[in-house]
């Protein structure tokens, strides 16, 4: 008897085209959701019959109440070798192996850049106006070039984003809890004494940081009244890491330029959601990680550890 494979939210789907599954295809049926199941209740009716699911980095929860209901999963692969809404204890009570995949920094790095550019330089609404007849050049654009980007976290695409900035001729300036001076010089940027002190002296702000305890609701109103009015805000991180309700005041009252976002509390965003509407906001269906390059390695990576698992010697088990 074949077994069922679900490969979760393949939106655009390519999931059986970015890779070569023909190698399961006398043991394994593959069948994929081009829609999101929105609570688990319909999650777990999609899935009932489903003894491998493939999901797409940490969009879907999997808690011990999920995992409970389905019986015949036995193989749960997330792209990614992190993820944090994965009920690990509950997958091993109820026999389910848990593996990853590698997924490259690269993506999300290029996809911050762009939603900086286009904030900057005022791309979405100019080109929309060009091409609605509308004014002959509205905005005036933002300056990079001796600017101060300032980011939160330095870690890998915290460091790819420094790299790209200095680049720029921008003076680059991170801040984080554990940031240390040897890692800020290895970069070549500046250790900012304070969060409060990178907020307050950057023209631009990029977030990227892991959401913990630490970090859950660090940019709350305090913090982004310090940021210049003149200053651009963007998060391709986690929603969570900075206050929603703050961050939408801010761009109604006008208090910071614009900002960037390709996270949000809720995904996909519910329509009628006020960050479709929110003014001075450039914001990107969490498209971060959706590059051809990184989905071929997710769903490619999925294959192999469906085989492995099947030969018995599953790899990149997780956590």
């Amino acid at each position: 008897m074949q077994l069922r494979c679900a490969v979760l939210d393949d939106f655009q789907g390519v999931a059986t085209e970015l890779a070569d599954w023909s190698a399961l295809a006398d043991r394994v049926e593959v069948v994929s959701y081009d829609t999101h199941f929105a609570d688990e209740d319909a999650l777990a009716a999609a899935l009932a019959d489903a003894d491998i699911v493939v999901t797409l980095r940490e969009r879907v929860p999997f808690p011990g109440s999920l995992i409970a209901r389905l019986p015949r999963l036995k193989l749960l692969i997330a792209s990614g070798m992190r993820n944090s809404v994965i009920d690990y204890a509950a997958a091993e009570a109820h026999g389910v192996t848990v593996c990853g995949t590698a997924s490259s920094s690269t993506p999300p790095v290029e996809l911050t850049w762009a939603l900086l550019l286009g904030l900057a330089r005022g791309i979405v609404e100019e080109s929309n106006a060009l091409r609605t007849e509308g004014p002959w050049q509205s905005t005036v654009g933002a300056d990079l070039y001796g600017r101060r980007l300032g980011l939160l976290g330095l870690g890998k695409i915290g460091g790819s984003m420094a790299r790209i900035g200095l680049a720029f001729g921008m003076e680059v300036s991170a801040w984080s809890q554990n940031l240390t001076e040897e890692r800020a010089e290895e970069v070549g940027v500046d250790r900012a004494g304070s969060l409060e002190e990178l907020l307050a002296e950057s023209d631009f702000v990029s977030v990227h940081l892991a959401l913990g305890d630490r970090t859950r609701g660090l940019l709350g109103p305090a913090e982004l009244a310090l940021l210049k009015p003149t200053a651009y805000l963007v998060n391709t991180s986690r929603a969570a890491i900075v206050d929603q309700d703050a961050l939408l005041a801010a761009l109604h009252e006008g208090r910071i330029a614009g900002a960037g976002v390709d996270v949000f509390d809720t995904e996909p965003l519910p329509a009628g959601h006020p960050m479709r509407t929110a003014p001075r906001l450039l914001a990107t269906p969490h498209l971060g990680y959706v590059s051809r390059a990184n989905y071929a390695t997710y769903y490619g990576q999925a294959v192999e550890n469906i085989q492995a698992y099947l030969a018995g010697s599953p790899v990149r088990r997780l956590p």
